[in-house]
């Protein structure tokens, strides 16, 4: 009878707990990510008609000069958090879900976790409604079609909805190494160089030097406008890791991620502050943009890129939700976010943004300001799941966020990103705990 048990014990094993693929390092065999991929990724992700819009409203809030100033600066401060992240993620193979773990511990991680995926469920469906809204432009200006009304909305919707569940089906890396790197750069930088030589062709008619000059109307001040610069950029800290630790090394990963995203985040800010400049008054970004000479096939291109920083949303999110269910595989969350967002697409109105994104930055700054400092410097020691919760990096997180919103009601002439961040981050290195014998991080 013993030898009988034993007989069915092994021909009926326990069933194995499924792989949490998002809280392990991506073995090195895997990663097929280079410098190119990298930079050819950010780039594409960094351009979108949302970016352009947020550039619009620097205008006439601050004046030419500091608006310029503060898409500079901010696009390369922003970047760089980008960039260090991602070496971050490259060094240690895990994801943006894995690095809250490692940091704020395996019970409490499920709070910055879910809102990671709420975040990530808003812009993807902000995405589509623009994605959308931009077809529904085209259709009207170009061909006289009326896509605006019920039937219209839904087939648009449906339509992009469906192009973003057949990209989430596949491979992650043979999308963006072959589809991004290859095809829709390429094109999304001649629509870039297009739209900027038309308005810039305007706006030298109506002069250069009145353009530099012009003051603002005293509503935004220069570190505030950096902050709205800022926080684009920072909205993507949470997704950067589960794309840089695809990264060959870390130095293209983070060389790559910065270079690619600041030079994208600069362009399209500098082009919506200059379409707004030089287009009718009470004439909206979509419309400026077909008006324009060939502006019909340039903003086709753009829309595609939109469509890249949907997948990207809802890629991370899918990864992140793996993480907290890792029965469910990384490709079916992503096929049921996608679907969810579709059908959010198609009842919720586009509000403003500016809010929506500085909220977010009131967020995220502080959680990876505390990320930063805690892990940065000890990559190769981090783990995932040793700690339930550490209380002092959830308390630092949760005061980051309260100085952020003190700092935009008492003090906003300071801006508020930067501040939050070198304190979150400097107070995170200061209380992180220290090393285990074994070299592993406590």
């Amino acid at each position: 009878m013993a030898i009988s048990a034993s007989s069915e014990s092994s021909q009926s094993p326990a069933p194995k707990p499924a792989l949490n693929s998002a809280l392990s390092p991506v073995p090195n065999a895997e990663r097929a990510f280079n410098w190119s991929n990298h930079a050819s990724l950010w780039f594409s992700l960094g351009v979108g008609l949302l970016v352009m819009q947020v550039g619009a409203y620097l205008v006439p809030a601050v004046g030419s000069r500091d608006a310029a100033i503060a898409i500079v600066l901010g696009s390369l401060i922003g970047a760089g958090l980008l960039a260090w992240t991602a070496g971050l993620g490259c060094q240690t193979g895990l994801s943006s879900a894995a690095l809250m773990h490692a940091t704020y511990g395996s019970a409490f991680a499920r709070l910055p976790v879910l809102l990671n995926m709420a975040q990530l469920i808003g812009w993807t469906t902000f995405e589509l409604v623009v994605m959308r809204d931009g077809t529904a432009a085209i259709g009207k200006q170009s061909f006289g079609l009326t896509l605006d009304g019920v039937a219209g909305r839904l087939l648009t919707t449906l339509l992009w909805g469906g192009v973003l569940v057949w990209l989430v089906s596949g491979s992650m890396t043979q999308r963006v190494r072959k589809l991004v790197s290859r095809y829709v750069l390429p094109l999304v930088i001649a629509a870039l160089l297009w739209l900027t030589w038309q308005f810039g062709g305007q706006l030298h008619a109506q002069g250069l030097a009145a353009f530099w000059a012009r003051p603002g109307d005293g509503s935004m001040g220069m570190l505030p406008a950096m902050d709205l610069v800022i926080a684009m950029p920072v909205s993507w800290l949470p997704l950067v890791a589960d794309y840089a630790r695809y990264g060959k090394d870390g130095r293209s990963t983070m060389s790559g991620t910065w270079l690619g995203y600041a030079l994208a985040n600069i362009w399209c800010y500098a082009l919506g502050m200059l379409v707004v400049t030089v287009a009718q008054t009470g004439t909206d970004l979509v419309s400026a943009l077909l008006l324009a000479q060939g502006g019909l096939l340039a903003l086709s291109l753009i829309l595609v890129a939109e469509v890249d920083n949907a997948y990207g949303d809802v890629y991370s999110g899918a990864v992140s939700g793996h993480s907290i269910k890792p029965a469910v595989s990384v490709r079916q969350w992503g096929m049921g976010l996608a679907v969810l967002c579709t059908g959010l697409a198609l009842v919720l109105p586009m509000h403003s943004l500016e809010p929506f994104l500085l909220l977010l930055s009131s967020v995220f700054v502080p959680l990876y300001g505390v990320i930063l400092g805690r892990l940065a410097t000890r990559a190769a020691a981090v783990t995932v799941g040793r700690r339930r919760l550490d209380w002092r990096a959830a308390l630092l997180w949760v005061c980051g966020i309260a100085c952020y919103h003190l700092l935009a009601k008492w003090a906003p002439q300071w801006g508020c990103a930067l501040p939050t961040l070198a304190l979150t981050f400097v107070l995170g290195r200061l209380t992180r705990p220290a090393p285990a014998r074994n070299g592993s991080h406590a």
